[in-house]
């Protein structure tokens, strides 16, 4: 677990990787006020036994109290289907050591926050799994407009709607840093999938020439890092200027058509993640679980058979 050295209006950044699902989870600090912001944290589950934990997301909390961090948001790129977020574990844990208010001095609980286009995602899938509308209706605490700046702290982060892995997936931009979720990971990894509902190839194509627009010498920190076995270990971040230099489906001079026909043609063959259907379902609560403590599995059947 590191952390980058923070310069004036560049934030102290602390990856943490969680090998179970690939996933890193960003806690990102105003080194002057120590107020934060989590990115794309993660709870714990066990598709086997159903069970859920909080062994990841408790260490998460060690670390923020380790620095006396104040969270200030619970950040979401996007609703997630690889892993549960973590975001309403840890708004409940850190509701009582937030930031003060500044007009009447209480504590403010963590917002749960994710970008504008949220609402049509949720109903999606509140669709097809039958989760009652006030279960997921007005969830999130805030929901971004494209462009949208909002202080942590000192420090200012921007809103940028990248879509493309989904339509809802937007970035937060920090100083020379750019949380970019799901929309490009380690040059020899690529890109991210767009089969998804609401997912598009050309969005995504187009979302990274936005983030490729950027300074050369900026950051670029991922959602996720799959390196093969044993060849490294795993990388929050690189520049703009190596993406562009080594992306293996995105480099420089790269034509929409050819990223297009490469990423349909991959996905088509690719596996759902495992944790689909569970994932869903507990994001677009925004971390909170069914009610009736139930998560719905969608049955595939051989040919011919009938209920």
């Amino acid at each position: 677990m590191s952390s980058s050295t923070p310069q004036d209006h560049e934030p102290l950044i602390h990856p943490l990787f969680d090998p179970a699902t690939s996933t890193f989870t960003y806690l990102v600090a105003c080194p002057s006020t120590l107020h934060a912001v989590v990115i794309d944290s993660v709870l714990d589950f066990d598709p086997a036994t159903s069970r859920i934990s909080t062994t990841t997301a408790d260490s998460l909390l060690s670390l923020i109290r380790s620095h006396n961090y104040k969270i200030v948001k619970v950040l979401e790129t996007h609703v997630h289907a690889d892993h549960l977020t973590a975001s309403r574990y840890l708004q409940i844990q850190l509701a009582s050591d937030g930031a003060e208010d500044e007009k009447n001095g209480s504590i403010k609980k963590p917002e749960i926050c994710i970008g504008k286009r949220i609402v049509p995602v949720q109903e999606r899938f509140a669709e097809k799994y039958g989760i009652p509308r006030e279960e997921w209706e007005g969830v999130f605490d805030r929901v971004f407009e494209d462009d949208e700046e909002f202080p942590v702290g000192d420090l200012k982060v921007k809103v940028k709607h990248l879509p493309g892995h989904t339509p809802d997936h937007v970035g937060y931009m920090v100083g020379s840093n750019i949380f970019c979720g799901d929309s490009l990971f380690d040059p020899e990894v690529g890109s991210a999938r767009c089969d998804f509902p609401g997912g598009n190839a050309h969005a995504l194509y187009n979302s990274v020439q936005t983030l490729f627009s950027l300074p050369a010498h900026y950051r670029i920190y991922t959602g996720h890092d799959y390196p093969s076995a044993d060849s490294r270990s795993p990388q929050p971040y690189t520049t703009i200027a190596d993406q562009k230099r080594l992306n293996k489906h995105l480099k420089e001079g790269t034509t929409k058509d050819q990223f297009v026909h490469w990423r349909q043609e991959r996905d088509s063959g690719l596996a759902e993640p495992k944790l689909l259907h569970q994932a869903l379902q507990v994001n677009v609560r925004a971390g909170r679980m069914p009610r009736d403590g139930m998560l719905k599995v969608p049955l595939k059947m051989p040919g011919g058979w009938k209920l």
